[in-house]
This record gives structure tokens, sequence and C-alpha cells, in this order.
């Protein structure tokens, strides 16, 4: 697939910053530059409907996603909050492929400026970064895989994007959840060392408030493993 050039990139940026710069918040992206990009971003998703291979079908994404990097720059540069769905879905679309820290570099400018999801979605920015990176993590522990120190840096991000807005408490009980499973990960020796006993409170914590937010979250033996772990780990 050919990619673009340099020259084009550069284009991409200056007309993407100056189709967002002439909108204003509440109205629709338009132009001819924007009727491009959109009309690519059609034939891709077409193109994405007939591969039946979820695998294949992420692989496929990135590779696509190469493409609209340069108006995201010029988008997020000079844009004034102008309705832009081909901004909101290549950001879920980065959510899909697992490139978290662009998705939510998108995410800031979607909800500081309240745009809607493309009608599909059928949620809105908030709801889907609790129901979906939290839930992208949480399968990677389910599948055996320990959480990392960068995995907290998202979580956290997710947190602080949503904190303050109307979400679902089953959503956000996924965030706090997948941040305790993060923070254990940091101490995964069965016996806490001193140095550890700090991060394995912070993981309680939010074992408690995925608890407290949604009863079915599935935490309980977490929090009575871990309360033994921190007990036998905490001076008299």
């Amino acid at each position: 697939m050919t990619r673009l050039s340099p020259a084009q990139q550069h284009y991409q940026r200056t007309v993407a910053a100056k189709a967002a710069a002439t909108t204003v918040h509440g109205d629709v992206v338009t132009g001819s530059d924007y009727q491009l990009i959109f009309a690519k971003l059609i034939t891709d998703k077409q193109r994405l409907k007939q591969i039946q291979s979820v695998q294949r079908k992420i692989e496929t994404k990135r590779g696509m996603l190469l493409d609209y990097q340069p108006w995201i720059d010029g988008a997020l540069s000079a844009g004034l909050g102008g309705k832009d769905d081909v901004l909101t879905t290549v950001m879920i679309w980065h959510i899909d492929t697992g490139e978290f820290a662009r998705a939510l570099q998108i995410a800031e400018y979607v909800i500081a400026h309240n745009l809607p999801l493309p009608d599909q979605y059928q949620r809105d920015a908030p709801t889907l970064l609790l129901d979906e990176i939290p839930d992208a993590y949480l399968q990677e522990v389910a599948q055996g895989t320990a959480l990392d120190a960068a995995a907290i840096d998202i979580l956290q991000r997710v947190d602080q994007l949503t904190t303050g807005k109307d979400a679902p408490d089953q959503a956000r009980a996924k965030l706090h959840k997948a941040l305790a499973y993060a923070y254990i990960a940091q101490s995964s020796d069965d016996e806490l060392t001193p140095e550890q006993l700090p991060t394995a409170q912070t993981a309680m914590t939010h074992l408690l408030r995925a608890l407290d937010l949604f009863n079915g979250i599935g935490v309980k033996k977490d929090i009575e493993r871990l309360e033994r772990r921190i007990k036998k780990a905490t001076p008299e």
C-alpha cells in the first residue's frame, strides 16, 4: 500500500488545520478537503467489513491509520470543536489496535469539546474510554499477561479524562479493577517488601472502589488475597 509522501503529509496537516479552524463548536466540519478524507474513511470502512478475521482486521486498521496521522495532527492543532466524524472514528480505531496513547491524545480534544461519536457506537467518548481501554487490559490479565507500569500511566490518563463525566458505574468499576491489577503486578511476589506495601495499598483502594461501584465486578477474592498480603507485611 502506498503511504503518503512527506509533502502529502504536510499538505494534509495544513488543510486539516484550516478546516478545523474555520468550523466553530457545534457545526459540522465541511469543505472539499474534508470530503476527500471522509470519502477515504468510507472506503476504508467498507474494506474492513469484508474482512472476517478479527486479527487481520486489526492489522489492516493499523496500516490504514498511518494515512490519517497528518489529519489528526492538523485538526488537534487548530480545532475549535467542530463535529469531525473522521477524527472520532480514528480515535476509536486507535483503541481497537491498542494504540492507547494516541487514542487518548485525540480523546482529550474530543471530550474537551464534547464531540459526539458516530451514531453506530451509541455511547459518548468518556463511556467508550471506560468500557474499552480497561477491558483490553483485563483481557490481557485473563490471558496470563502481567500489566506493566505503562498500563498504569494509560489507565490513570483514562481516569483523568473521565473524572466528573457521567458514565455507567459498571464501566468505571472496570477502570478501577484494571488499575488494581496493574498495581498488584508491580509487587507480584507472594511476600510484600516494605517498599512494595504502598503500591499494594493503592491496589487495594482501587479494588474496593471497583466493588463499591459494581458488586458483580469480580474482585472479592482479589481483595481477600491482597488483604492477607498487606496484613502480613504491615509492621505490628
